[in-house]
């Protein structure tokens, strides 16, 4: 005689509010808390100042009567006024003409070098690459004001080593900080300071690459240039194009080498660059709400250059991650 059981009953799983506390807890307390640190600085010193200043960049300071009792200035609501003189200056045209050129000369030649040292290092055939590493990246890790005391003094004829060696040999050699020069000079500091830096990340890169399609293309016929032309730069493009827009942010916020030189020259004056512009507008003639105006229009501009910047090379550089 077959014995039928009576089925079971379902027990249903309890409500346990301790559980989802802890799942919560787990997974949105915890995280937030760990970046609790990050958030908390980059309002502070990142948001927060940016949000003063386009706050500033909206203001201007109206004087009263002669401008000497406690009342006399008064902050009122400007408008687009501030933009519209920061846009009509002409110093600030003729900077920004000269941060243009600047960077002209300057990126072409420090990713060129960049990319032949970071090649000649990846080579097989290069001796002594972890001493070249170093003494290539080492200028990078000077700060930008010593490494322009350092260049300036270099560049000044009473007292350089090179312009008295130029002087023995009966070689009338032009200063480097005259007006039709300095911005050669400018060049040459952030140029020695920039090539390191820019040059290991093409290295590391390129170290990622694995060795086997080396390999193939050796075994194809391939010499040591063809498979840097034709193999390592277009793999390393997308690392190449990072570098290119890093260097053209720091173009445009060029400001500690010129302002170093300047008390050694007088070819350069105190709205050489934007920034300096920005600077002086600032703390020397008082007028922090041009100097906001003018720091937005800088910071707009930087953004503008690189989003068009991305958007030109983003099929070229980044097509082959799709």
């Amino acid at each position: 005689m077959t014995v039928i059981e009576a089925p079971k009953p379902v027990v249903r799983a309890e409500y346990r509010p301790a559980a989802r506390r802890s799942n919560f807890r787990q997974r949105v307390l915890v995280p937030y808390l760990m970046l609790a640190p990050g958030i908390i600085l980059f309002v502070l010193f990142m948001a927060a100042p940016i949000i003063y200043t386009l706050f500033l960049s909206f203001q201007k300071s109206q004087v009263s009567g002669l401008g000497l009792g406690s009342g006399s200035r008064t902050t009122t609501f400007a408008g687009l006024d501030n933009y519209i003189a920061s846009l009509s200056n002409p110093e600030f045209a003729a900077s920004a003409g000269r941060v243009l050129l600047y960077g002209v000369i300057l990126i072409p030649v420090m990713l060129g070098l960049a990319l032949l040292f970071a090649l000649l290092l990846d080579s097989r055939r290069t001796r002594g690459s972890n001493f070249s590493r170093t003494a290539i990246f080492l200028p990078y890790a000077v700060p930008a004001v010593i490494s322009s005391l350092l260049w300036g003094f270099l560049y000044l004829p009473a007292v350089s080593p090179f312009y008295f060696v130029f002087d023995k040999l009966g070689w009338d050699v032009p200063s480097l900080l005259a007006s039709s020069a300095v911005i050669f000079a400018i060049s040459n500091i952030a140029l020695w300071g920039g090539v390191g830096f820019n040059m290991i990340v093409i290295y590391t890169s390129l170290k990622a690459v694995p060795t086997d399609i080396y390999e193939a293309a050796k075994l194809d016929g391939c010499s040591e240039v063809q498979i840097a032309w034709r193999i390592k730069i277009p793999i390393i493009t997308p690392a190449i194009v990072m570098t290119a827009l890093f260097s053209m942010v720091a173009t445009l916020q060029v400001f500690a080498e010129p302002t170093t030189l300047r008390p050694l020259t007088n070819s350069l004056s105190t709205s050489w660059s934007p920034l300096m512009l920005v600077y002086r507008d600032a703390f020397t003639r008082d007028d922090i709400y041009s100097a906001a105006a003018t720091s937005i229009v800088i910071a707009l501009v930087t953004f503008a250059i690189s989003f068009l910047f991305l958007r030109v090379v983003q099929k070229r550089a980044f097509g082959q991650e799709d």
